[in-house]
């Protein structure tokens, strides 16, 4: 099942938000998540906050239906007018996650992004981006949402092998995300992604060198690679408790990532994010920078989290929970926090370190200064950065960024 939500104080029935919260407000750039927690099944590796049908039968399903979703997903969003005032900021950017967004009608998602430029405004520029799973779209659904205003678009592609995917369980066929990629061209979407996963138990360098020629052959002009993470509580996790499957160690996943940046460079996308590399500067996932640099977003849908001005707040993880609330007329949140400043400076480190241009040395403690030094000797962090002011990683570094980032906070 999904993991727990953090605790945190309550939040007011209105949502209504401290002071503090918006003070600069201007000077910020805002986006909101909008999250839809429907699957068609569930994959074995996944811990997030969804539900099947099965799942949501005979609790509170038709306060929960897909059918009524993006409708009650609209009521938090004028709830957020509501608790932002007369706040003038443009959105930015748009990101719909899950879960499988393009489980709801095109014109769901159409609706729900409607809403959000009535009550606030899109940007001239704004980047409006769904995740779509391979096997839930087809070309007259990426022309609904291109034409309603979708300009990105990120795919589930995971692996080029059939028995990658089993053991994941993805329901997809090999090659049909590289036929996605190309329908979504066609449709006129500005920016592909693909996501892609290594380290799963069974697969081979050579899987893994397959996955990566299929991703790039297909046109993307965005990838994401990310080490296979084990989360309690999921099928996967009591597959490899029983025995049945393998557990592939940090030294595979290494090698993996050294495979990744090797075929990607080579093909032209940059790393600008440890796990995301894009094929130029437009192509960046702004909304996730939006995350990586503090900026402010309001998370709408079960479960969702949002953060503003060094407030953060989470909401009820039950869809029928969540749309009870509203239909009540109050917050769907569940609790929050507010960031004391060291908090933030931490979560500063925390985050940009992993961006390519890396994070400020001005913000780093003395003895995180004298980490970073350490760092800098050990290959870890590049030379002209460091000299320049900044802490930036080296290959080498991104490998080990976990622990670098320990050693800057300590």
């Amino acid at each position: 099942m999904p993991s727990l939500l953090p605790d945190g104080e309550p939040v007011p029935e209105d949502g209504s938000l401290p002071a503090s919260a918006l003070v600069g407000a201007g000077k910020r750039p805002l986006g909101f998540y909008l999250h839809v927690p429907y699957c068609a099944t569930r994959c074995g590796y996944c811990d997030f906050n969804t539900y099947t049908a099965d799942e949501l039968r005979g609790t509170g399903g038709v306060l929960a239906s897909r059918d009524t979703y993006a409708g009650i997903l609209t009521d938090e969003v004028r709830l957020a007018r509501k608790v932002l005032g007369d706040d003038p900021r443009a959105v930015q950017t748009v990101f719909v996650g899950g879960g499988t967004p393009t489980l709801l009608a095109a014109a769901d998602l159409v609706r729900m992004l409607d809403v959000i430029r009535t009550e606030f405004g899109l940007a001239d520029d704004a980047e409006i981006t769904t995740e779509a799973n391979p096997e839930s779209v087809d070309p007259a659904y990426l022309a609904a949402l291109r034409d309603g205003g979708f300009n990105r678009i990120s795919f589930g592609m995971q692996s080029a092998r059939e028995h990658v995917l089993r053991v994941l369980d993805r329901r997809h066929t090999p090659g049909r995300p590289e036929r996605c990629v190309a329908e979504a061209r066609a449709a006129g979407f500005d920016h592909v992604n693909l996501d892609l996963i290594y380290g799963t138990p069974g697969e081979s360098d050579d899987d893994w060198r397959a996955s990566l020629d299929a991703a790039v052959g297909a046109g993307p002009d965005h990838v994401s690679a990310y080490a296979l993470i084990v989360e309690e509580g999921t099928r996967l996790a009591r597959r490899i408790r029983r025995g049945e499957i393998p557990m592939t160690d940090d030294d595979v996943h290494a090698d993996r990532y050294l495979m990744t940046e090797e075929a990607l460079a080579s093909a032209g996308f940059r790393w600008y994010e440890v796990s995301n590399w894009a094929a130029s500067p437009a192509a960046r996932c702004r909304h996730n920078e939006l995350y990586w640099r503090g900026a402010d977003w309001w998370g709408a849908g079960p479960g969702a989290h949002s953060h503003m001005g060094g407030v953060r707040w989470w909401n009820v993880k039950h869809p029928g929970a969540y749309a009870a609330r509203l239909a009540e007329g109050r917050s769907p949140g569940a609790g929050r926090e507010v960031l004391a400043a060291e908090d933030r400076r931490v979560e500063r480190v925390l985050l940009e370190l992993r961006l390519g241009d890396g994070c400020p040395l001005s913000i780093l403690r003395p003895d995180g200064l004298a980490a970073a030094r350490r760092a800098l000797a050990d290959g870890l962090l590049e030379a002209a950065p460091f000299d320049a002011g900044r802490a930036v990683l080296t290959l080498r570094g991104r490998l080990l960024a976990d622990a670098v980032v320990r050693d800057l906070v300590d």
